[in-house]
């Protein structure tokens, strides 16, 4: 079969590989909702965990015995079972065989370093272990896989002995081999060569891989079996797993799909949905996206340079290896004191398509001039766009503002060493020619500012209500001038719908926070009168 119309199996194992990420913990309910979301998006094999090694896991496996799903298939894992017990015996079997699953994964020890000192059984012992195991397991499951953990480093250790597992393994009745680079610290050269060897050895059984990531190999060491024949990888969603994490999936099936054309059972209209089940599942495991993420991350086609921008323009596959719809994202042009008059026109295209506004024209002069001028006093608008497309905005003559600060005032008191601060603002704004004047208590001078400002226009305009700061930072500009040093405020606002970046600099902190939160609501409001312009 060729490489080509070769079928390659996806499986998931961010249910149990994933969730032992430290810090990660998954519910039975987050599970759950996991689970349907890589079935809806068409992952063939959905690990669940380990049935009887904890109360959640329990939990998941009853409530997904209901399920009803057309093309995936959950999977069960467990190890083969305890040595000096009889096999059949084996609570640990019989827990993935009542399991309501329609697979099983076992692992056993293919290192003879593992047999001997980790579970101190003869080598015979072990290969007992798994044929046995698995012949149990195949009298009551249709379809039960091998892991061979620690195979690539057992097989370095002991070719013969870890080739044995995989002979005992087959001869109990095993449907599918996986070969585990558990320890993550092999090559591609040499899981090429070992991949090749085995496929040809079982020719007839499916051969897989499950490579985790201690030397940032994993997605690479993952296609590279697929190429040398396996037709089967295992890894996670964003990579999560014990450790430095899992071959990530994210990575895996639009390389397969878009770059080696080979059929994994994902369609154009699922790989569209890609990003969105990469941040379904940060949400799910409380994680921050990481904005580099190859792929689907915010800025996996962000582009900085004036001569990159100037080149996209003309053709994106110039900076771009795919284009970002494929997968679910978008192309983002950012500002910085490195762009150009490039970057400003392709946002002001975004902002107005219809602009007939020219690289050459005089206002385009100014803004870069003017972008680059407030850069040198510590803005920074790459992290900003909000903020930017106000600028621009304003440039173009397009800008009408919805209020005007007066005055605001921040009490920050404390009363005793051990005792809770209390933080009150007053804000003074004109609308419309009326003088609005609102107190609020808050979290700190910051949540006391944002919801008096918020307090004292929401009347106005009640959309505000809605709008929530999510992220603050703070950055010292020049650590020379100590306290007296400026500091830059970055703010992320949302609304349960839309995101947005504004920026804010001053010696005063406050100040600074003021600002940011000005664009912010700003921003908002601009939003909401036109609801197209929101894409950053």
């Amino acid at each position: 079969m060729t490489m080509a119309n070769r079928r390659i199996q996806l499986y998931d194992t961010t249910l149990r590989d994933g969730a032992q990420t430290a810090g990660i913990h998954f519910s039975a309910e987050d599970k759950k909702r996991i689970a349907h979301q890589l079935a809806e998006f068409g992952i063939d094999w959905i690990e669940g965990g380990w049935p009887g090694a904890s109360p959640t896991d329990n939990q998941f496996f009853d409530l997904m015995r209901n399920r009803t799903w057309s093309h995936s298939h959950l999977v069960a894992f467990g190890s083969t079972a305890r040595p000096n017990k009889p096999i059949h015996e084996d609570k640990g079997l019989h827990a993935l065989i009542n399991s309501g699953v329609d697979a099983v994964c076992i692992f056993g020890k293919s290192w003879d370093l593992h047999v001997t000192t980790g579970l101190g059984i003869t080598l015979e012992e072990n290969l007992h272990l798994v044929q046995a195991s698995i012949a149990l397991l195949k009298q009551s499951m249709p379809t039960v896989m091998f892991d061979a953990e620690h195979f690539f480093d057992g097989y370095a250790a002991n070719p013969e002995y870890a080739m044995k597992v995989l002979a005992a393994a087959v001869a109990g009745g095993a449907d599918t081999l996986i070969l585990c680079d558990t320890n993550g610290g092999s090559l591609p050269n040499q899981i090429s060569a070992l991949v090749e060897k085995v496929v040809q050895q079982y020719p007839h059984i499916t051969i897989g891989i499950h490579a985790h990531n201690d030397s940032e190999m994993a997605v690479a060491n993952s296609i590279t079996a697929v190429c040398s024949g396996a037709s089967h990888i295992q890894g996670t969603i964003n990579g999560i797993g014990e450790r430095c994490g899992n071959a990530n999936l994210i990575s895996v099936i639009p390389t397969l799909y878009l770059k080696l054309t080979m059929d994994c059972g994902v369609e154009e209209k699922q790989l569209k949905q890609l990003k969105s089940l990469s941040s379904f599942v940060n949400e799910m495991a409380n994680r921050l996206p990481w904005q580099h993420q190859p792929f689907v991350g915010q800025n996996a086609f962000a582009h900085k340079g004036g001569i990159h921008v100037s080149a996209i323009r003309k053709e994106s596959r110039l900076y771009e290896h795919i284009h970002p719809a494929c997968v679910g994202n978008e192309q983002r042009v950012l500002v910085s004191n490195q762009a150009g008059r490039s970057n400003i026109l392709a946002k002001l295209k975004q902002l107005d398509p219809d602009s007939d506004i020219t690289v050459d024209a005089p206002i385009m002069t100014e803004f870069v001039q003017r972008i680059k001028d407030m850069e040198s006093k510590g803005y920074a608008f790459e992290g900003a766009d909000a903020s930017f497309r106000l600028l621009l905005h304003k440039a173009l003559g397009k800008f009408k503002r919805h209020f005007k600060l007066v005055s605001f005032r921040v009490l920050d008191e404390k009363r005793g060493h051990f005792e809770v601060p209390e933080s009150e603002a007053t804000v003074q704004v004109r609308v419309n020619g009326e003088l609005l004047h609102t107190a609020a208590l808050g979290n700190g001078p910051v949540n006391a500012m944002d919801k008096a400002l918020r307090a004292a226009l929401s009347g106005v305009y009640p959309n505000l209500e809605s709008m929530r700061l999510t992220d603050f930072k703070v950055r010292v500009l020049s650590t020379k001038e100590a306290t007296e040093a400026a500091v830059r405020v970055l703010i992320e606002s949302s609304d349960g719908i839309h995101k947005w970046s504004t920026v804010g600099v001053s010696e005063d902190v406050l100040e600074a926070t003021y600002h940011a939160l000005n664009d912010a609501i700003e921003y908002k409001l601009l939003i909401d009168q036109t609801p197209a312009d929101h894409s950053l």
